[in-house]
């Protein structure tokens, strides 16, 4: 058998070579090992009486660390399936026959993988690093004591684990005698006996990497204080989002994790990025982890709750990632610090973070608040380990790995906190929980949590399991949070309005939009607003080659509503959108009254205008917009002008015309209308590697860093756009600074 390629999903491809022993999983997104799962190309067979995984033993990497605003490499998962599941680690496993996993790519990203890896597998990795987040010398060492323990005595160096192949200029040689060769960026060619396949990772502009499994659409009511059940799996369950929980307290929504996929997650739930409110963080386990890049794609800096020891964890994970410096997560997170063992009162919800053993650094959590005749509480325990592994791990010894006495007693104390609903994991091994020791938890519900398999028999008679889109209402709400958050959007929008206005449009009906249904047509002369007060829709213009996700606080219809003219795109439902319909009349009898007519027609070009371009035109609440073209300057630049003009500090976003980006005499990139340049002067404190130039008399506007610094989302694009350019320039990547 020669040479067999198969599309596997979007960006995941299979390159297996039988005759050279080499099973290539080219491109690595979240749950690329779930796809390989689904498709069958990961299965169970009996080698010697001992039941192995087949799967992947190489993988080739993404040229760029960012496509589609998502983490293009997630190697971890499919490394761990190697390294256990295939048994190449086990002692005396069929499998285990010497040979290590195969990172193949462009040497930066081989070396943020392999440092992003270890990271996964350990987090910290010493006593002064364990310091550096505030923890005392004593308790620093007798962390490091636990995690050894988990180590087997021992911080393996990466390349005791893993193996790795540099792709330069040059073809170079795999196992097998098979070669390969960069073609370009995300381009490789592979041969085998004079048989030959091609693969191609970029990932086209309107597609995104999707999930591997399906979730029904749910319209979840913004509770006062609640628990949304938003995943129930783990990292190899191919049915269902990993654990995780989203807590809503007095209409505001938090995540508990951010685990592969997060957008698709909350998708369904009828909740978009911009609602979130926070983000309170256990660990960094990839299926925990790496959701953070997709929460990026915010129109503000959503809250980041975790103690100084899980957040120097996560950072210095996400700093292998990317190679971004730990201290610039401010600019997309707005971060607060949580203090351990104690109650932390969010705005009246309490979180207490507990340490818990672990590989890594982990909390689990608490939350309650106050009601009636006492607190309602929430306990969640993602990644804990079981009491027999926890026994086998005490000692006496304060010199040798493991934990003491005490340490074990009061982390079974805590484990077992009562509360009102308690979800734990019951995942198995040596860093996961059992059911059987919550036999007699005496919570109030218990939820069997983190697992891929179904509950037997034994396990329903301790606890229950809970369908995606569940709610456990620990205190039910008497009103609609979401009008509220409407009020606020709609204050920033129409700032010289009185309240009594704004309350004026807000009694207009409410009405909800199904999954896949349009909202306003293209072409229509919609005499209807609709004010979108939860959900997500998209805006479709495919002759213009626009298609941008819109959330919360968005205006539907308004900019044709207010002109007296026929929509120009299509917008669409995605999930479960709510809205408040406004009549066009009243709106506009509104701005009239409040002389925000003229202003609102003058800005209404512009807006339409940042709402067709990629960089403006998605998740951008109405406000934000609004806010934006205040400060756009227009600007023309002749044939041969630089484009924007240097040390402008702004982008140049193009209405007409054509600029190339250019490093030397070669061009880079070619940016038309919609488009925009001025990325590196933006980003990065001395710019001067790529110029731009304008191919053709060419308009548009320039917009200063200072209307969009603080947008996660926009620097999130800015940041991909940078590395695609620099890498297509054959320059080495540089992140942007603090």
């Amino acid at each position: 058998m020669g040479i067999r390629k198969i599309s596997v999903a979007t960006g995941i491809h299979w390159v297996e070579i039988p005759e050279a022993e080499l099973y290539l999983l080219c491109g690595c997104p979240a749950d690329a090992i779930k796809h390989l799962m689904k498709t069958g190309l990961i299965k169970t067979e009996d080698h010697d009486g001992v039941a192995c995984e087949t799967g992947p033993n190489a993988i080739l990497l993404s040229d760029t660390f960012l496509q589609g605003e998502r983490f293009a490499n997630l190697a971890e998962f499919p490394v761990l399936q190697m390294l256990y599941r295939q048994g190449m680690l086990l002692p005396g496993h069929p499998h285990n026959t010497g040979a290590k996993p195969l990172l193949i790519g462009i040497e930066d990203q081989v070396q943020a993988q392999v440092e992003y890896i270890h990271r996964g597998n350990y987090g910290l990795t010493s006593v002064a690093e364990i310091m550096e987040a505030g923890i005392p010398e004593a308790e620093a060492r007798s962390l490091m004591r636990m995690k050894l323990r988990f180590a087997f005595g021992r911080i393996r160096d990466p390349e005791e684990l893993l193996e790795t192949r540099v792709i330069g200029v040059r073809p170079i040689r795999l196992r097998g005698g098979v070669a390969i060769t960069r073609l370009g960026i995300n381009r490789y060619e592979i041969r085998h006996r004079g048989q030959v396949v091609q693969v191609d990772l970029n990932l086209p502009r309107d597609q995104d990497h999707e999930p591997p499994y399906q979730l029904a659409c749910h319209d979840v009511r913004r509770e006062y204080f609640a628990v949304i059940h938003s995943g129930e799996g783990d990292g190899w369950d191919v049915n269902r989002p990993c654990m995780s929980s989203i807590v809503t307290y007095q209409g505001k929504i938090y995540l508990i994790d951010t685990g592969p996929n997060i957008l698709h997650t909350l998708q369904a739930l009828g909740i978009s990025v911009n609602e979130i409110e926070g983000i309170f963080q256990t660990h960094a386990h990839d299926d925990h982890f790496n959701g953070l890049g997709m929460l990026m794609r915010a129109d503000h800096r959503l809250k980041y709750y975790a103690t100084p020891l899980v957040r120097l964890s996560v950072t210095r994970k996400l700093r292998a990632l990317t190679g971004i410096e730990e201290a610039r997560f401010g600019s997309y997170f707005e971060v607060h610090d949580l203090v351990p063992r104690v109650w932390n009162n969010i705005q009246g919800l309490e979180v207490r973070p507990v340490p818990a053993p672990h590989p890594v650094e982990t909390t689990i959590l608490f939350f309650r608040t106050l009601w009636d005749t006492g607190y309602r509480s929430y306990g969640h325990l993602a990644d804990t380990t079981s009491f027999e592994v926890l026994r086998r791990m005490m000692t006496d010894q304060d010199d040798e790995p493991g934990l003491s006495r005490e340490e074990y007693e009061r982390t079974i104390r805590e484990y077992l906190t009562r509360v009102d609903l308690k979800k734990v994991d019951i995942g198995g091994g040596l860093i996961h929980g059992n059911a059987e020791d919550f036999r007699h938890d005496r919570s109030g519900r218990l939820v069997l949590s983190h697992t891929a398999a179904r509950l037997t028999d034994a396990e329903k008679e301790i606890g229950d399991n809970a369908p995606f889109g569940s709610v456990d209402v620990l205190v039910p709400a008497d009103h609609d949070y979401t009008k509220a958050a409407a009020l606020r959007h709609l204050r920033a929008f129409l700032p010289t309005a009185p309240d009594y206005e704004l309350n004026g449009l807000l009694n207009c009906p409410v009405v909800s939009f199904a999954p896949g249904s349009v909202m306003v047509r293209k072409g229509q002369a919609n005499q209807e607003i609709y004010l979108v007060l939860s959900g997500v829709l998209e805006f479709l213009a495919p002759e213009q080659g626009v298609r941008n996700i819109l959330t919360a606080g968005s205006l539907v219809g308004e900019l044709s509503a207010v002109l007296g003219t026929r929509a120009r795109g299509t917008y669409r439902a995605i999930s479960v959108v709510k809205t408040v319909r406004i009549h066009r009349r009243l709106y506009v009898t509104v701005l009239r009254r409040n002389r925000l007519l003229q202003s609102s027609k003058k800005s209404i070009d512009l807006r339409r205008f940042l709402q067709d371009t990629w960089i403006f035109g998605e998740r951008l609440s109405c406000p934000t917009k609004n806010r934006i073209t205040l400060e756009m300057v227009p600007q023309i630049c002749a044939k041969g002008q630089p484009a924007p003009p240097a040390d402008s500090g702004a982008l140049f976003l193009l209405k007409e015309g054509r600029v190339g980006v250019y490093a030397g005499d070669l061009l880079v990139d070619e940016v038309g209308p919609g488009g925009f340049t001025g990325e590196e002067s933006v980003l990065l404190e001395s710019g001067g590697r790529l110029t731009c130039q304008a191919l053709v008399s060419t308009s548009g506007y320039l917009v200063p860093a200072r209307s969009f610094e603080s947008i996660p989302i926009v620097q999130w694009k800015l940041l991909e756009t940078l590395e695609r350019r620099t890498r297509a320039a054959g320059l080495p990547w540089r992140p942007p600074k603090v």
